[in-house]
C-alpha cells in the first residue's frame, strides 16, 4: 500500500474515497453544562441531524471534492430512508448501503455552552454489517484510492476490508470509539488516525509502532495534531484557530478531509494540514453533517493559513 502520485491518471481507480462505517440519526440536546453521574440537567434546545461516524466522514470527503462511496447498513425506517437521501444529495454512491432488519442506529448527544459534547451510540443496523457485505462491495473497495474506516461497525468488517483491498488502495482507520484492534489489522493499515484518548486505550504510541503501525496521525483537539512517519520522525500539524460552537463532528471532518486530500495526490503532511483546518471549521456550526466544510471553505482557509 502506498500514497498516490498522480490522481485520476492510471485508469485503475473510479472512486477517490470509499467509507466503510456507521450511519446514525443524531439526537442532539443543548445544555448549559453536561451532567455528571446520576445527575439530570435541563436542556435549552433539541434537534435531530443525520450522522454516524461513517456518514459524517463520507460527507466530509465528498464536500472536500472526493468522488465518494459508502458501505454501511440502515434499517427500513424513516431514519434509514432519510440518511440514504442525505448521502445521495451529497453525490455519494449508496449502492453498497444495505437495508437490514434492525432499526437505524442512533446517537444521543449532549452539547454544552462551550461546544464540548458527550455521546452515547446505539448501533442498531450498524451492528448488522457483515463480512458478506464487504465481499459484495469488493469491486467498489478496490476501485477506490482511499478506504476510510472507523469502529462503529463490527471489527470483523474492518479486518475483512483490509484483506479485500489491493496494494494500490490506501487503508485509513480512525479507531473510534476507542477499542482494542488486533495487531494483524494494525499491520495492514497505511495510517492510523486516533485521538489522544484512543491512543491511550490502544496502549500508547510506542506499543502501536511495535504492533506494526507504519504511520500515526494523532489528533490533539485545539493543539492540532502530530504525524509520525515510517522513519520514526514526528511532525507537528498546527491547529486552525476558531471559536467553537459544537465539536461533535470535528474528528469526522478531520478524517474525511484527510482521506479526500490523500486521494487527490497530496502527501501525508499536506493532507493532515488540510484535515486540521477541516476539523476546526466543523466546530463553528451546530450539528454533525450540517457543520462539515465545503471545498471552497477549505481552500479559502488554507490560503489564509499561508
Amino acid at each position: 500500500m502506498t500514497a498516490p502520485v498522480n490522481p485520476r491518471s492510471d485508469g485503475r481507480h473510479t472512486l477517490d474515497v470509499c467509507v466503510v462505517g456507521s450511519l446514525n440519526l443524531d439526537l442532539v440536546a443543548r445544555v448549559e453544562r453536561l451532567p455528571g453521574p446520576g445527575e439530570t440537567v435541563m436542556g435549552t434546545d433539541y434537534q435531530e441531524h443525520p450522522g454516524g461516524k461513517g456518514a459524517n466522514q463520507a460527507v466530509a470527503a465528498a464536500r472536500a471534492g472526493a468522488r465518494t462511496a459508502m458501505v454501511g447498513a440502515v434499517g427500513d425506517d424513516p431514519a434509514g430512508h432519510r440518511l440514504r437521501k442525505v448521502l445521495e444529495h451529497e453525490g455519494i454512491d449508496t449502492t453498497a448501503v444495505s437495508t437490514v432488519d434492525r432499526p437505524t442506529g442512533r446517537a444521543l448527544i449532549g452539547v454544552d455552552r462551550s461546544g464540548e459534547n458527550s455521546i452515547m451510540v446505539v448501533p442498531g443496523a450498524n451492528a448488522a454489517l457483515t463480512v458478506d457485505h464487504v465481499q459484495r462491495a469488493a469491486a467498489m473497495l478496490r476501485s477506490s484510492r482511499v478506504v476510510l474506516m472507523q469502529l462503529e461497525v463490527p471489527l470483523a468488517v474492518i479486518a475483512a476490508v483490509c484483506e479485500v483491498v489491493e496494494a494500490t488502495t490506501i487503508c485509513v482507520l480512525n479507531p473510534a470509539p476507542a477499542a482494542q484492534v488486533p495487531d494483524d489489522v494494525l499491520r495492514r493499515l497505511d495510517i492510523l488516525v486516533p485521538n489522544e484518548h484512543e491512543v491511550a486505550v490502544l496502549g500508547g504510541t510506542d506499543a502501536l509502532v511495535e504492533a506494526g503501525v507504519r504511520r500515526l496521525l494523532v489528533t490533539e483537539g485545539a493543539r492540532g495534531a502530530r504525524l509520525r512517519l515510517p522513519d520514526g520522525t514526528w511532525h507537528p500539524v498546527a491547529p486552525w484557530p476558531v471559536e467553537p460552537v459544537d465539536t461533535t463532528a470535528a474528528g469526522d471532518a478531520f478524517c474525511g478531509v484527510f482521506a479526500a486530500y490523500l486521494a487527490s495526490g497530496h502527501d501525508w503532511f499536506a493532507a493532515a494540514r488540510a484535515a486540521a483546518v477541516g476539523g476546526a471549521l466543523a466546530t463553528t456550526k451546530p450539528g454533525a453533517i450540517p457543520s462539515l466544510p465545503t471545498a471552497d471553505a477549505l481552500r479559502a482557509a488554507l490560503t489564509g493559513a499561508g
